[in-house]
């Protein structure tokens, strides 16, 4: 496969990804507003935090409330990384790559796009109608996933962009964690209480999860609920699942055995498995769970930089 086409296909599973994990960012916010106490709700700005455009986001919005927050990380088409921003991208990259995907996943992904358009422009009057719209942005993502594995073969095309969306999972699926633990329940007095759980069950219903927490789980606990998000072998949004499904894709687009490394990607993927193979949940939490988090971030940045210049750069 050329690498110009291995780079626009990686990319376009990433965005679409990456737009329905902003939607389940946004859900968690909005479940909350719904389930909490008057005057207790959620913080917005957070959300904003979280993305690492802060400073952008306040050039444009004085205040970070629910309407500025939800207006930039979904429809603010100046923003590289709102639901909209993200959909128009991958719908760009599929569109030149038609020959390798499936008509299928270009349709549906041009009418996702039209419809995330249309209700850029529509008036939201309430959360409850606000989150029927993310829900089903959440869908169309699964929806797209679902194309690709009923539509594709298993060869280049769908490993580079199961890559990409696996590596983007992971890297959402730390941060709604990371939003949740240490700012959509900021006071200490609430540890412990009814809010408290309405807050991680809003946490588990973000990531799709659950369902599948309470079949291993009958309480709702911080180190339970970062366990099976983190470390969980077989839930399929948990970091250390994603992990383990990005390398086998790497590894059949390099034809290198696993547990061998040919090349940087190779490496540092294989690293980061391994240290999530024996990471432990009380050293986590001991340690500091946005610490570790962030650390993770920072791992899986090193990885896309170095499958960037593995496959995508032109070589000398």
């Amino acid at each position: 496969m050329l690498s110009s086409v291995a780079e626009v296909v990686y990319w376009s599973s990433r965005y679409v990804e990456r737009a329905e994990n902003v939607a389940r960012f946004i859900d968690v916010n909005l479940h909350l507003t719904l389930d909490s106490p008057a005057n207790r709700g959620p913080s917005w700005e957070p959300l904003v935090m979280i993305t690492g455009d802060h400073k952008y986001f306040f050039k444009k919005y004085e205040t970070a409330d629910a309407n500025s927050v939800i207006q930039f990380l979904a429809f603010d088409t100046e923003y590289n990384g709102s639901i909209i921003s993200s959909l128009r991208q991958a719908r760009e990259n599929v569109r030149m790559v038609q020959h390798v995907l499936s008509r299928e996943m270009w349709q549906h992904l041009n009418d996702l796009y039209l419809r995330v358009k249309t209700e850029a422009d529509a008036e939201h009057p309430s959360p409850a109608e606000t989150s029927t719209f993310f829900d089903s942005i959440k869908l169309a993502g699964i929806h797209y996933e679902g194309l690709a594995n009923a539509t594709l073969s298993r060869g280049e095309s769908w490993h580079f962009g199961r890559l990409g969306r696996m590596l983007e999972r992971a890297d959402k699926t730390s941060r709604i964690l990371d939003a949740k633990y240490f700012i959509l329940l900021p006071q200490v007095r609430d540890v412990g209480t009814t809010l408290d759980q309405i807050g991680w069950t809003a946490l588990l219903n973000s990531a799709s999860a659950l369902q599948m927490y309470r079949q291993l789980h009958h309480v709702t606990t911080p180190d339970k609920v970062a366990e099976f998000l983190i470390l969980d072998r077989q839930f399929p949004r948990s970091i250390r699942f994603c992990i383990a499904e990005a390398q086998k894709s790497l590894h059949e687009i390099t034809g290198s055995p696993l547990g061998t490394f040919e090349n940087d990607s190779e490496q540092a993927l294989g690293r980061l498995r391994s240290t999530l193979d024996y990471a432990d949940i009380e050293a986590i939490m001991e340690g500091g769970l946005h610490e570790y988090l962030d650390g993770l971030q920072g791992n899986l940045n090193e990885i896309g930089e170095a499958v960037h210049r593995q496959f995508f750069e032109i070589q000398d």
